[in-house]
């Protein structure tokens, strides 16, 4: 392991007016509602996801996603994906509406987005859709559907989440869940899924991508391997010559970091990634924000290093969130000193 955990590179919040009166259990604290992408009032949506690209203008997009929040939490289902625009990279973010109105009436959820190598960028929706992605030349669209991934499972199968087994499963069509998708420095295109299976293409965003084994998880020293099936929303990078996983376990909020050199084999534990009680999402004046639940993570990177990282966040437990109730979601953005941390790991 390197010198630190991946819990601390985290670092305060800039300063900003922190409302006493915002939506949300009071156990959340006095915050920054202008920070991220949330409803203020809490009269119409609940806001999920919250992939973050920086423009060509300097300006900073959001890739999320939304529904009616008077049905509750449990009506994620209903998503629909949405851009939002700031000014700046921890916000405030401005919803601009549905990315593709016409297609599906806009559904999405577990949106993430990138860059493509010719410079084009492409929005991929799982969970509610399966892998479909959508392109444009320009970073606020037009978008248009340019296919759904495809996914090789002759050498070995995909599994649904960590705790199953892929030596033991039936083999069945492939379904995108909490899809995790980066171009590699080599050009090829991985994807980490629910399950901790790596996946790989020799031939675009589209694939066939090929699965590569087992949950990258199993038998890793330093990860839990009990409750497995728990363990979702993986979010997969590369910086300072490490692939980075960061890997939530939704039953015990903790989450945990993973790297490997070669992204694909050899995973080793990096230490906790976070966990709501570690009290780390706190401003520069030494306000603690103390959310229910963070999911859905995400990274920003800038110069080739972790500048921030986002959460899709919860103030109470989601099944009890029922719907006009004053309880919710929101996505936040937290400053991580990603350069620190890949300098601290060269020497391993």
């Amino acid at each position: 392991m390197g010198p630190k955990p991946f819990i601390s590179y985290f670092m305060p919040m800039p300063l900003a007016p922190l409302s006493q009166t915002a939506w949300g259990s009071v156990e959340v604290g006095a915050r920054d509602q202008l920070n991220g992408l949330e409803d203020p009032a809490l009269a119409r949506w609940n806001y999920w996801d919250g992939q973050i690209l920086s423009g060509p203008d300097g300006k900073y997009r959001m890739f999320a996603s939304r529904w009616d929040q008077s049905l509750g939490h449990m009506a994620w289902g209903r998503s629909l994906a949405v851009s939002a625009i700031s000014d700046g990279l921890y916000g405030p973010y401005r919803d601009r509406g549905l990315i593709w109105p016409d297609d599906e009436g806009g559904k999405g959820h577990n949106v993430v987005a990138l860059q493509l190598p010719d410079g084009r960028y492409a929005v991929v929706v799982s969970e509610t859709r399966n892998g479909d992605v959508f392109v444009s030349k320009n970073i606020d669209g037009p978008w248009e559907k340019l296919g759904r991934i495809s996914v090789d499972q002759s050498t070995f199968t995909s599994v649904k989440t960590p705790g199953d087994r892929p030596d033991m499963a039936i083999k069945a069509a492939w379904k995108a869940s909490n899809v995790s998708l980066i171009v590699r420095p080599d050009g090829r295109f991985a994807i980490i899924q629910r399950s901790g299976q790596i996946l790989i293409s020799n031939n675009g965003i589209l694939g066939p991508y090929k699965v590569m084994g087992d949950s990258i998880y199993r038998g890793v020293a330093g990860i839990p391997q009990t409750d497995m099936r728990a363990y979702e929303d993986p979010v997969l990078w590369y910086s300072g010559g490490w692939y980075h996983v960061v890997v939530n376990h939704w039953r015990s909020r903790r989450a945990y970091h993973l790297i490997s050199r070669d992204g694909i084999v050899d995973w080793r534990f990096q230490g906790m990634a976070y966990e709501p009680s570690a009290k780390f999402i706190r401003y520069a004046d030494g306000t603690i924000n103390n959310w229910n639940k963070l999911e859905r993570p995400a990274v920003v990177i800038e110069n080739g290093h972790v500048i921030a990282m986002s959460f899709a966040v919860v103030d109470t437990p989601k099944e009890s969130q029922t719907g006009n109730d004053g309880h919710g979601s929101k996505v936040i953005v937290v400053p991580f000193d990603g350069a620190s941390m890949d300098r601290d790991l060269q020497g391993l």
